[in-house]
């Protein structure tokens, strides 16, 4: 006997099964100052309806920002073989905007700010070689240049060839990736997390390596607040207060 499913149910399968990957909104960066010496740039993210303004401050100074013009150094562009894409619930299937990334050259504190909480925020890098990056949030490596993070296959050299990036636990609530030897990484990051800002330091002075940041969504969209369920007792008071009033409104009709 063959077993049969209908059609309804078993779209409703379908639409609730995990998905593989996730778009990621990333970053249009807009504008750049210099003003004071240090360096500040300017972008949004639109996620849905909403709009999320982010500034970038770095009082050290950077190499170059791309504005959307220039070179795309997020290459390889195929998803199937990109250094910045991957599988899983939150792997992201896209790869960041092409010419939109910041160049970074000085060892020094740097710190972006949303203008919402933003939930599970992609950072993608570009040429770390020889150098890490310290933050101040958990992370999770998702994808990088000559390794098979997702089980998915190999992933591609970058722009600037091909290296490994590991992750150290600080102990002290920071989190670090480095790249102690030769090589190019480029590679996703994924900060699994809800905050308004996020803070790193660039260990070492390096002409140069590059960043670019997109985000799943703002906290609101990706974990939106349920109403809280009443108990079980206060569903009977309730409904006991409902009957008592319409009561009250029969007596004073009759009377």
């Amino acid at each position: 006997m063959r077993l049969t499913i209908p059609l309804t149910l078993a779209a409703l399968l379908t639409s609730t099964a995990p998905a593989l990957a996730l778009t990621v909104n990333w970053i249009d960066w807009q504008s750049s100052s210099t003003a004071g010496g240090g360096f500040t740039a300017s972008g949004q993210i639109v996620s849905g309806t909403e709009t999320i303004d982010v500034t970038y401050t770095n009082s050290q100074g950077v190499s170059f920002i791309q504005t959307g013009t220039g070179t795309n150094y997020f290459t390889p562009t195929d998803p199937a073989t990109s250094p910045y894409t991957s599988t899983g619930p939150l792997g992201n299937d896209n790869i960041p905007t092409a010419a939109e990334m910041i160049a970074l050259n000085r060892q020094g504190s740097q710190t972006l700010t949303f203008s919402q909480t933003v939930e599970n925020l992609y950072l993608s890098f570009v040429s770390l070689n020889r150098n890490g990056y310290t933050f101040d949030q958990d992370l999770e490596i998702l994808s990088q240049t000559g390794a098979d993070i997702d089980g998915a296959g190999t992933d591609a050299a970058g722009f600037w060839g091909t290296g490994l990036v590991t992750k150290v636990d600080n102990l002290d609530g920071t989190f670090s990736i480095n790249n102690p030897t030769a090589g190019e990484p480029h590679g996703t990051l994924l900060f699994a997390s809800q905050f308004d800002t996020l803070t790193w330091n660039s260990d070492s002075n390096e002409n140069w390596n590059g960043f670019t940041i997109g985000i799943q969504g703002t906290a609101t969209q990706v974990s939106p607040v349920s109403p809280v369920p009443l108990p079980a007792g206060g569903l009977l008071l309730l409904s006991g207060l409902v009957g008592v009033g319409a009561l009250k409104r029969r007596e004073k009709h009759t009377a």
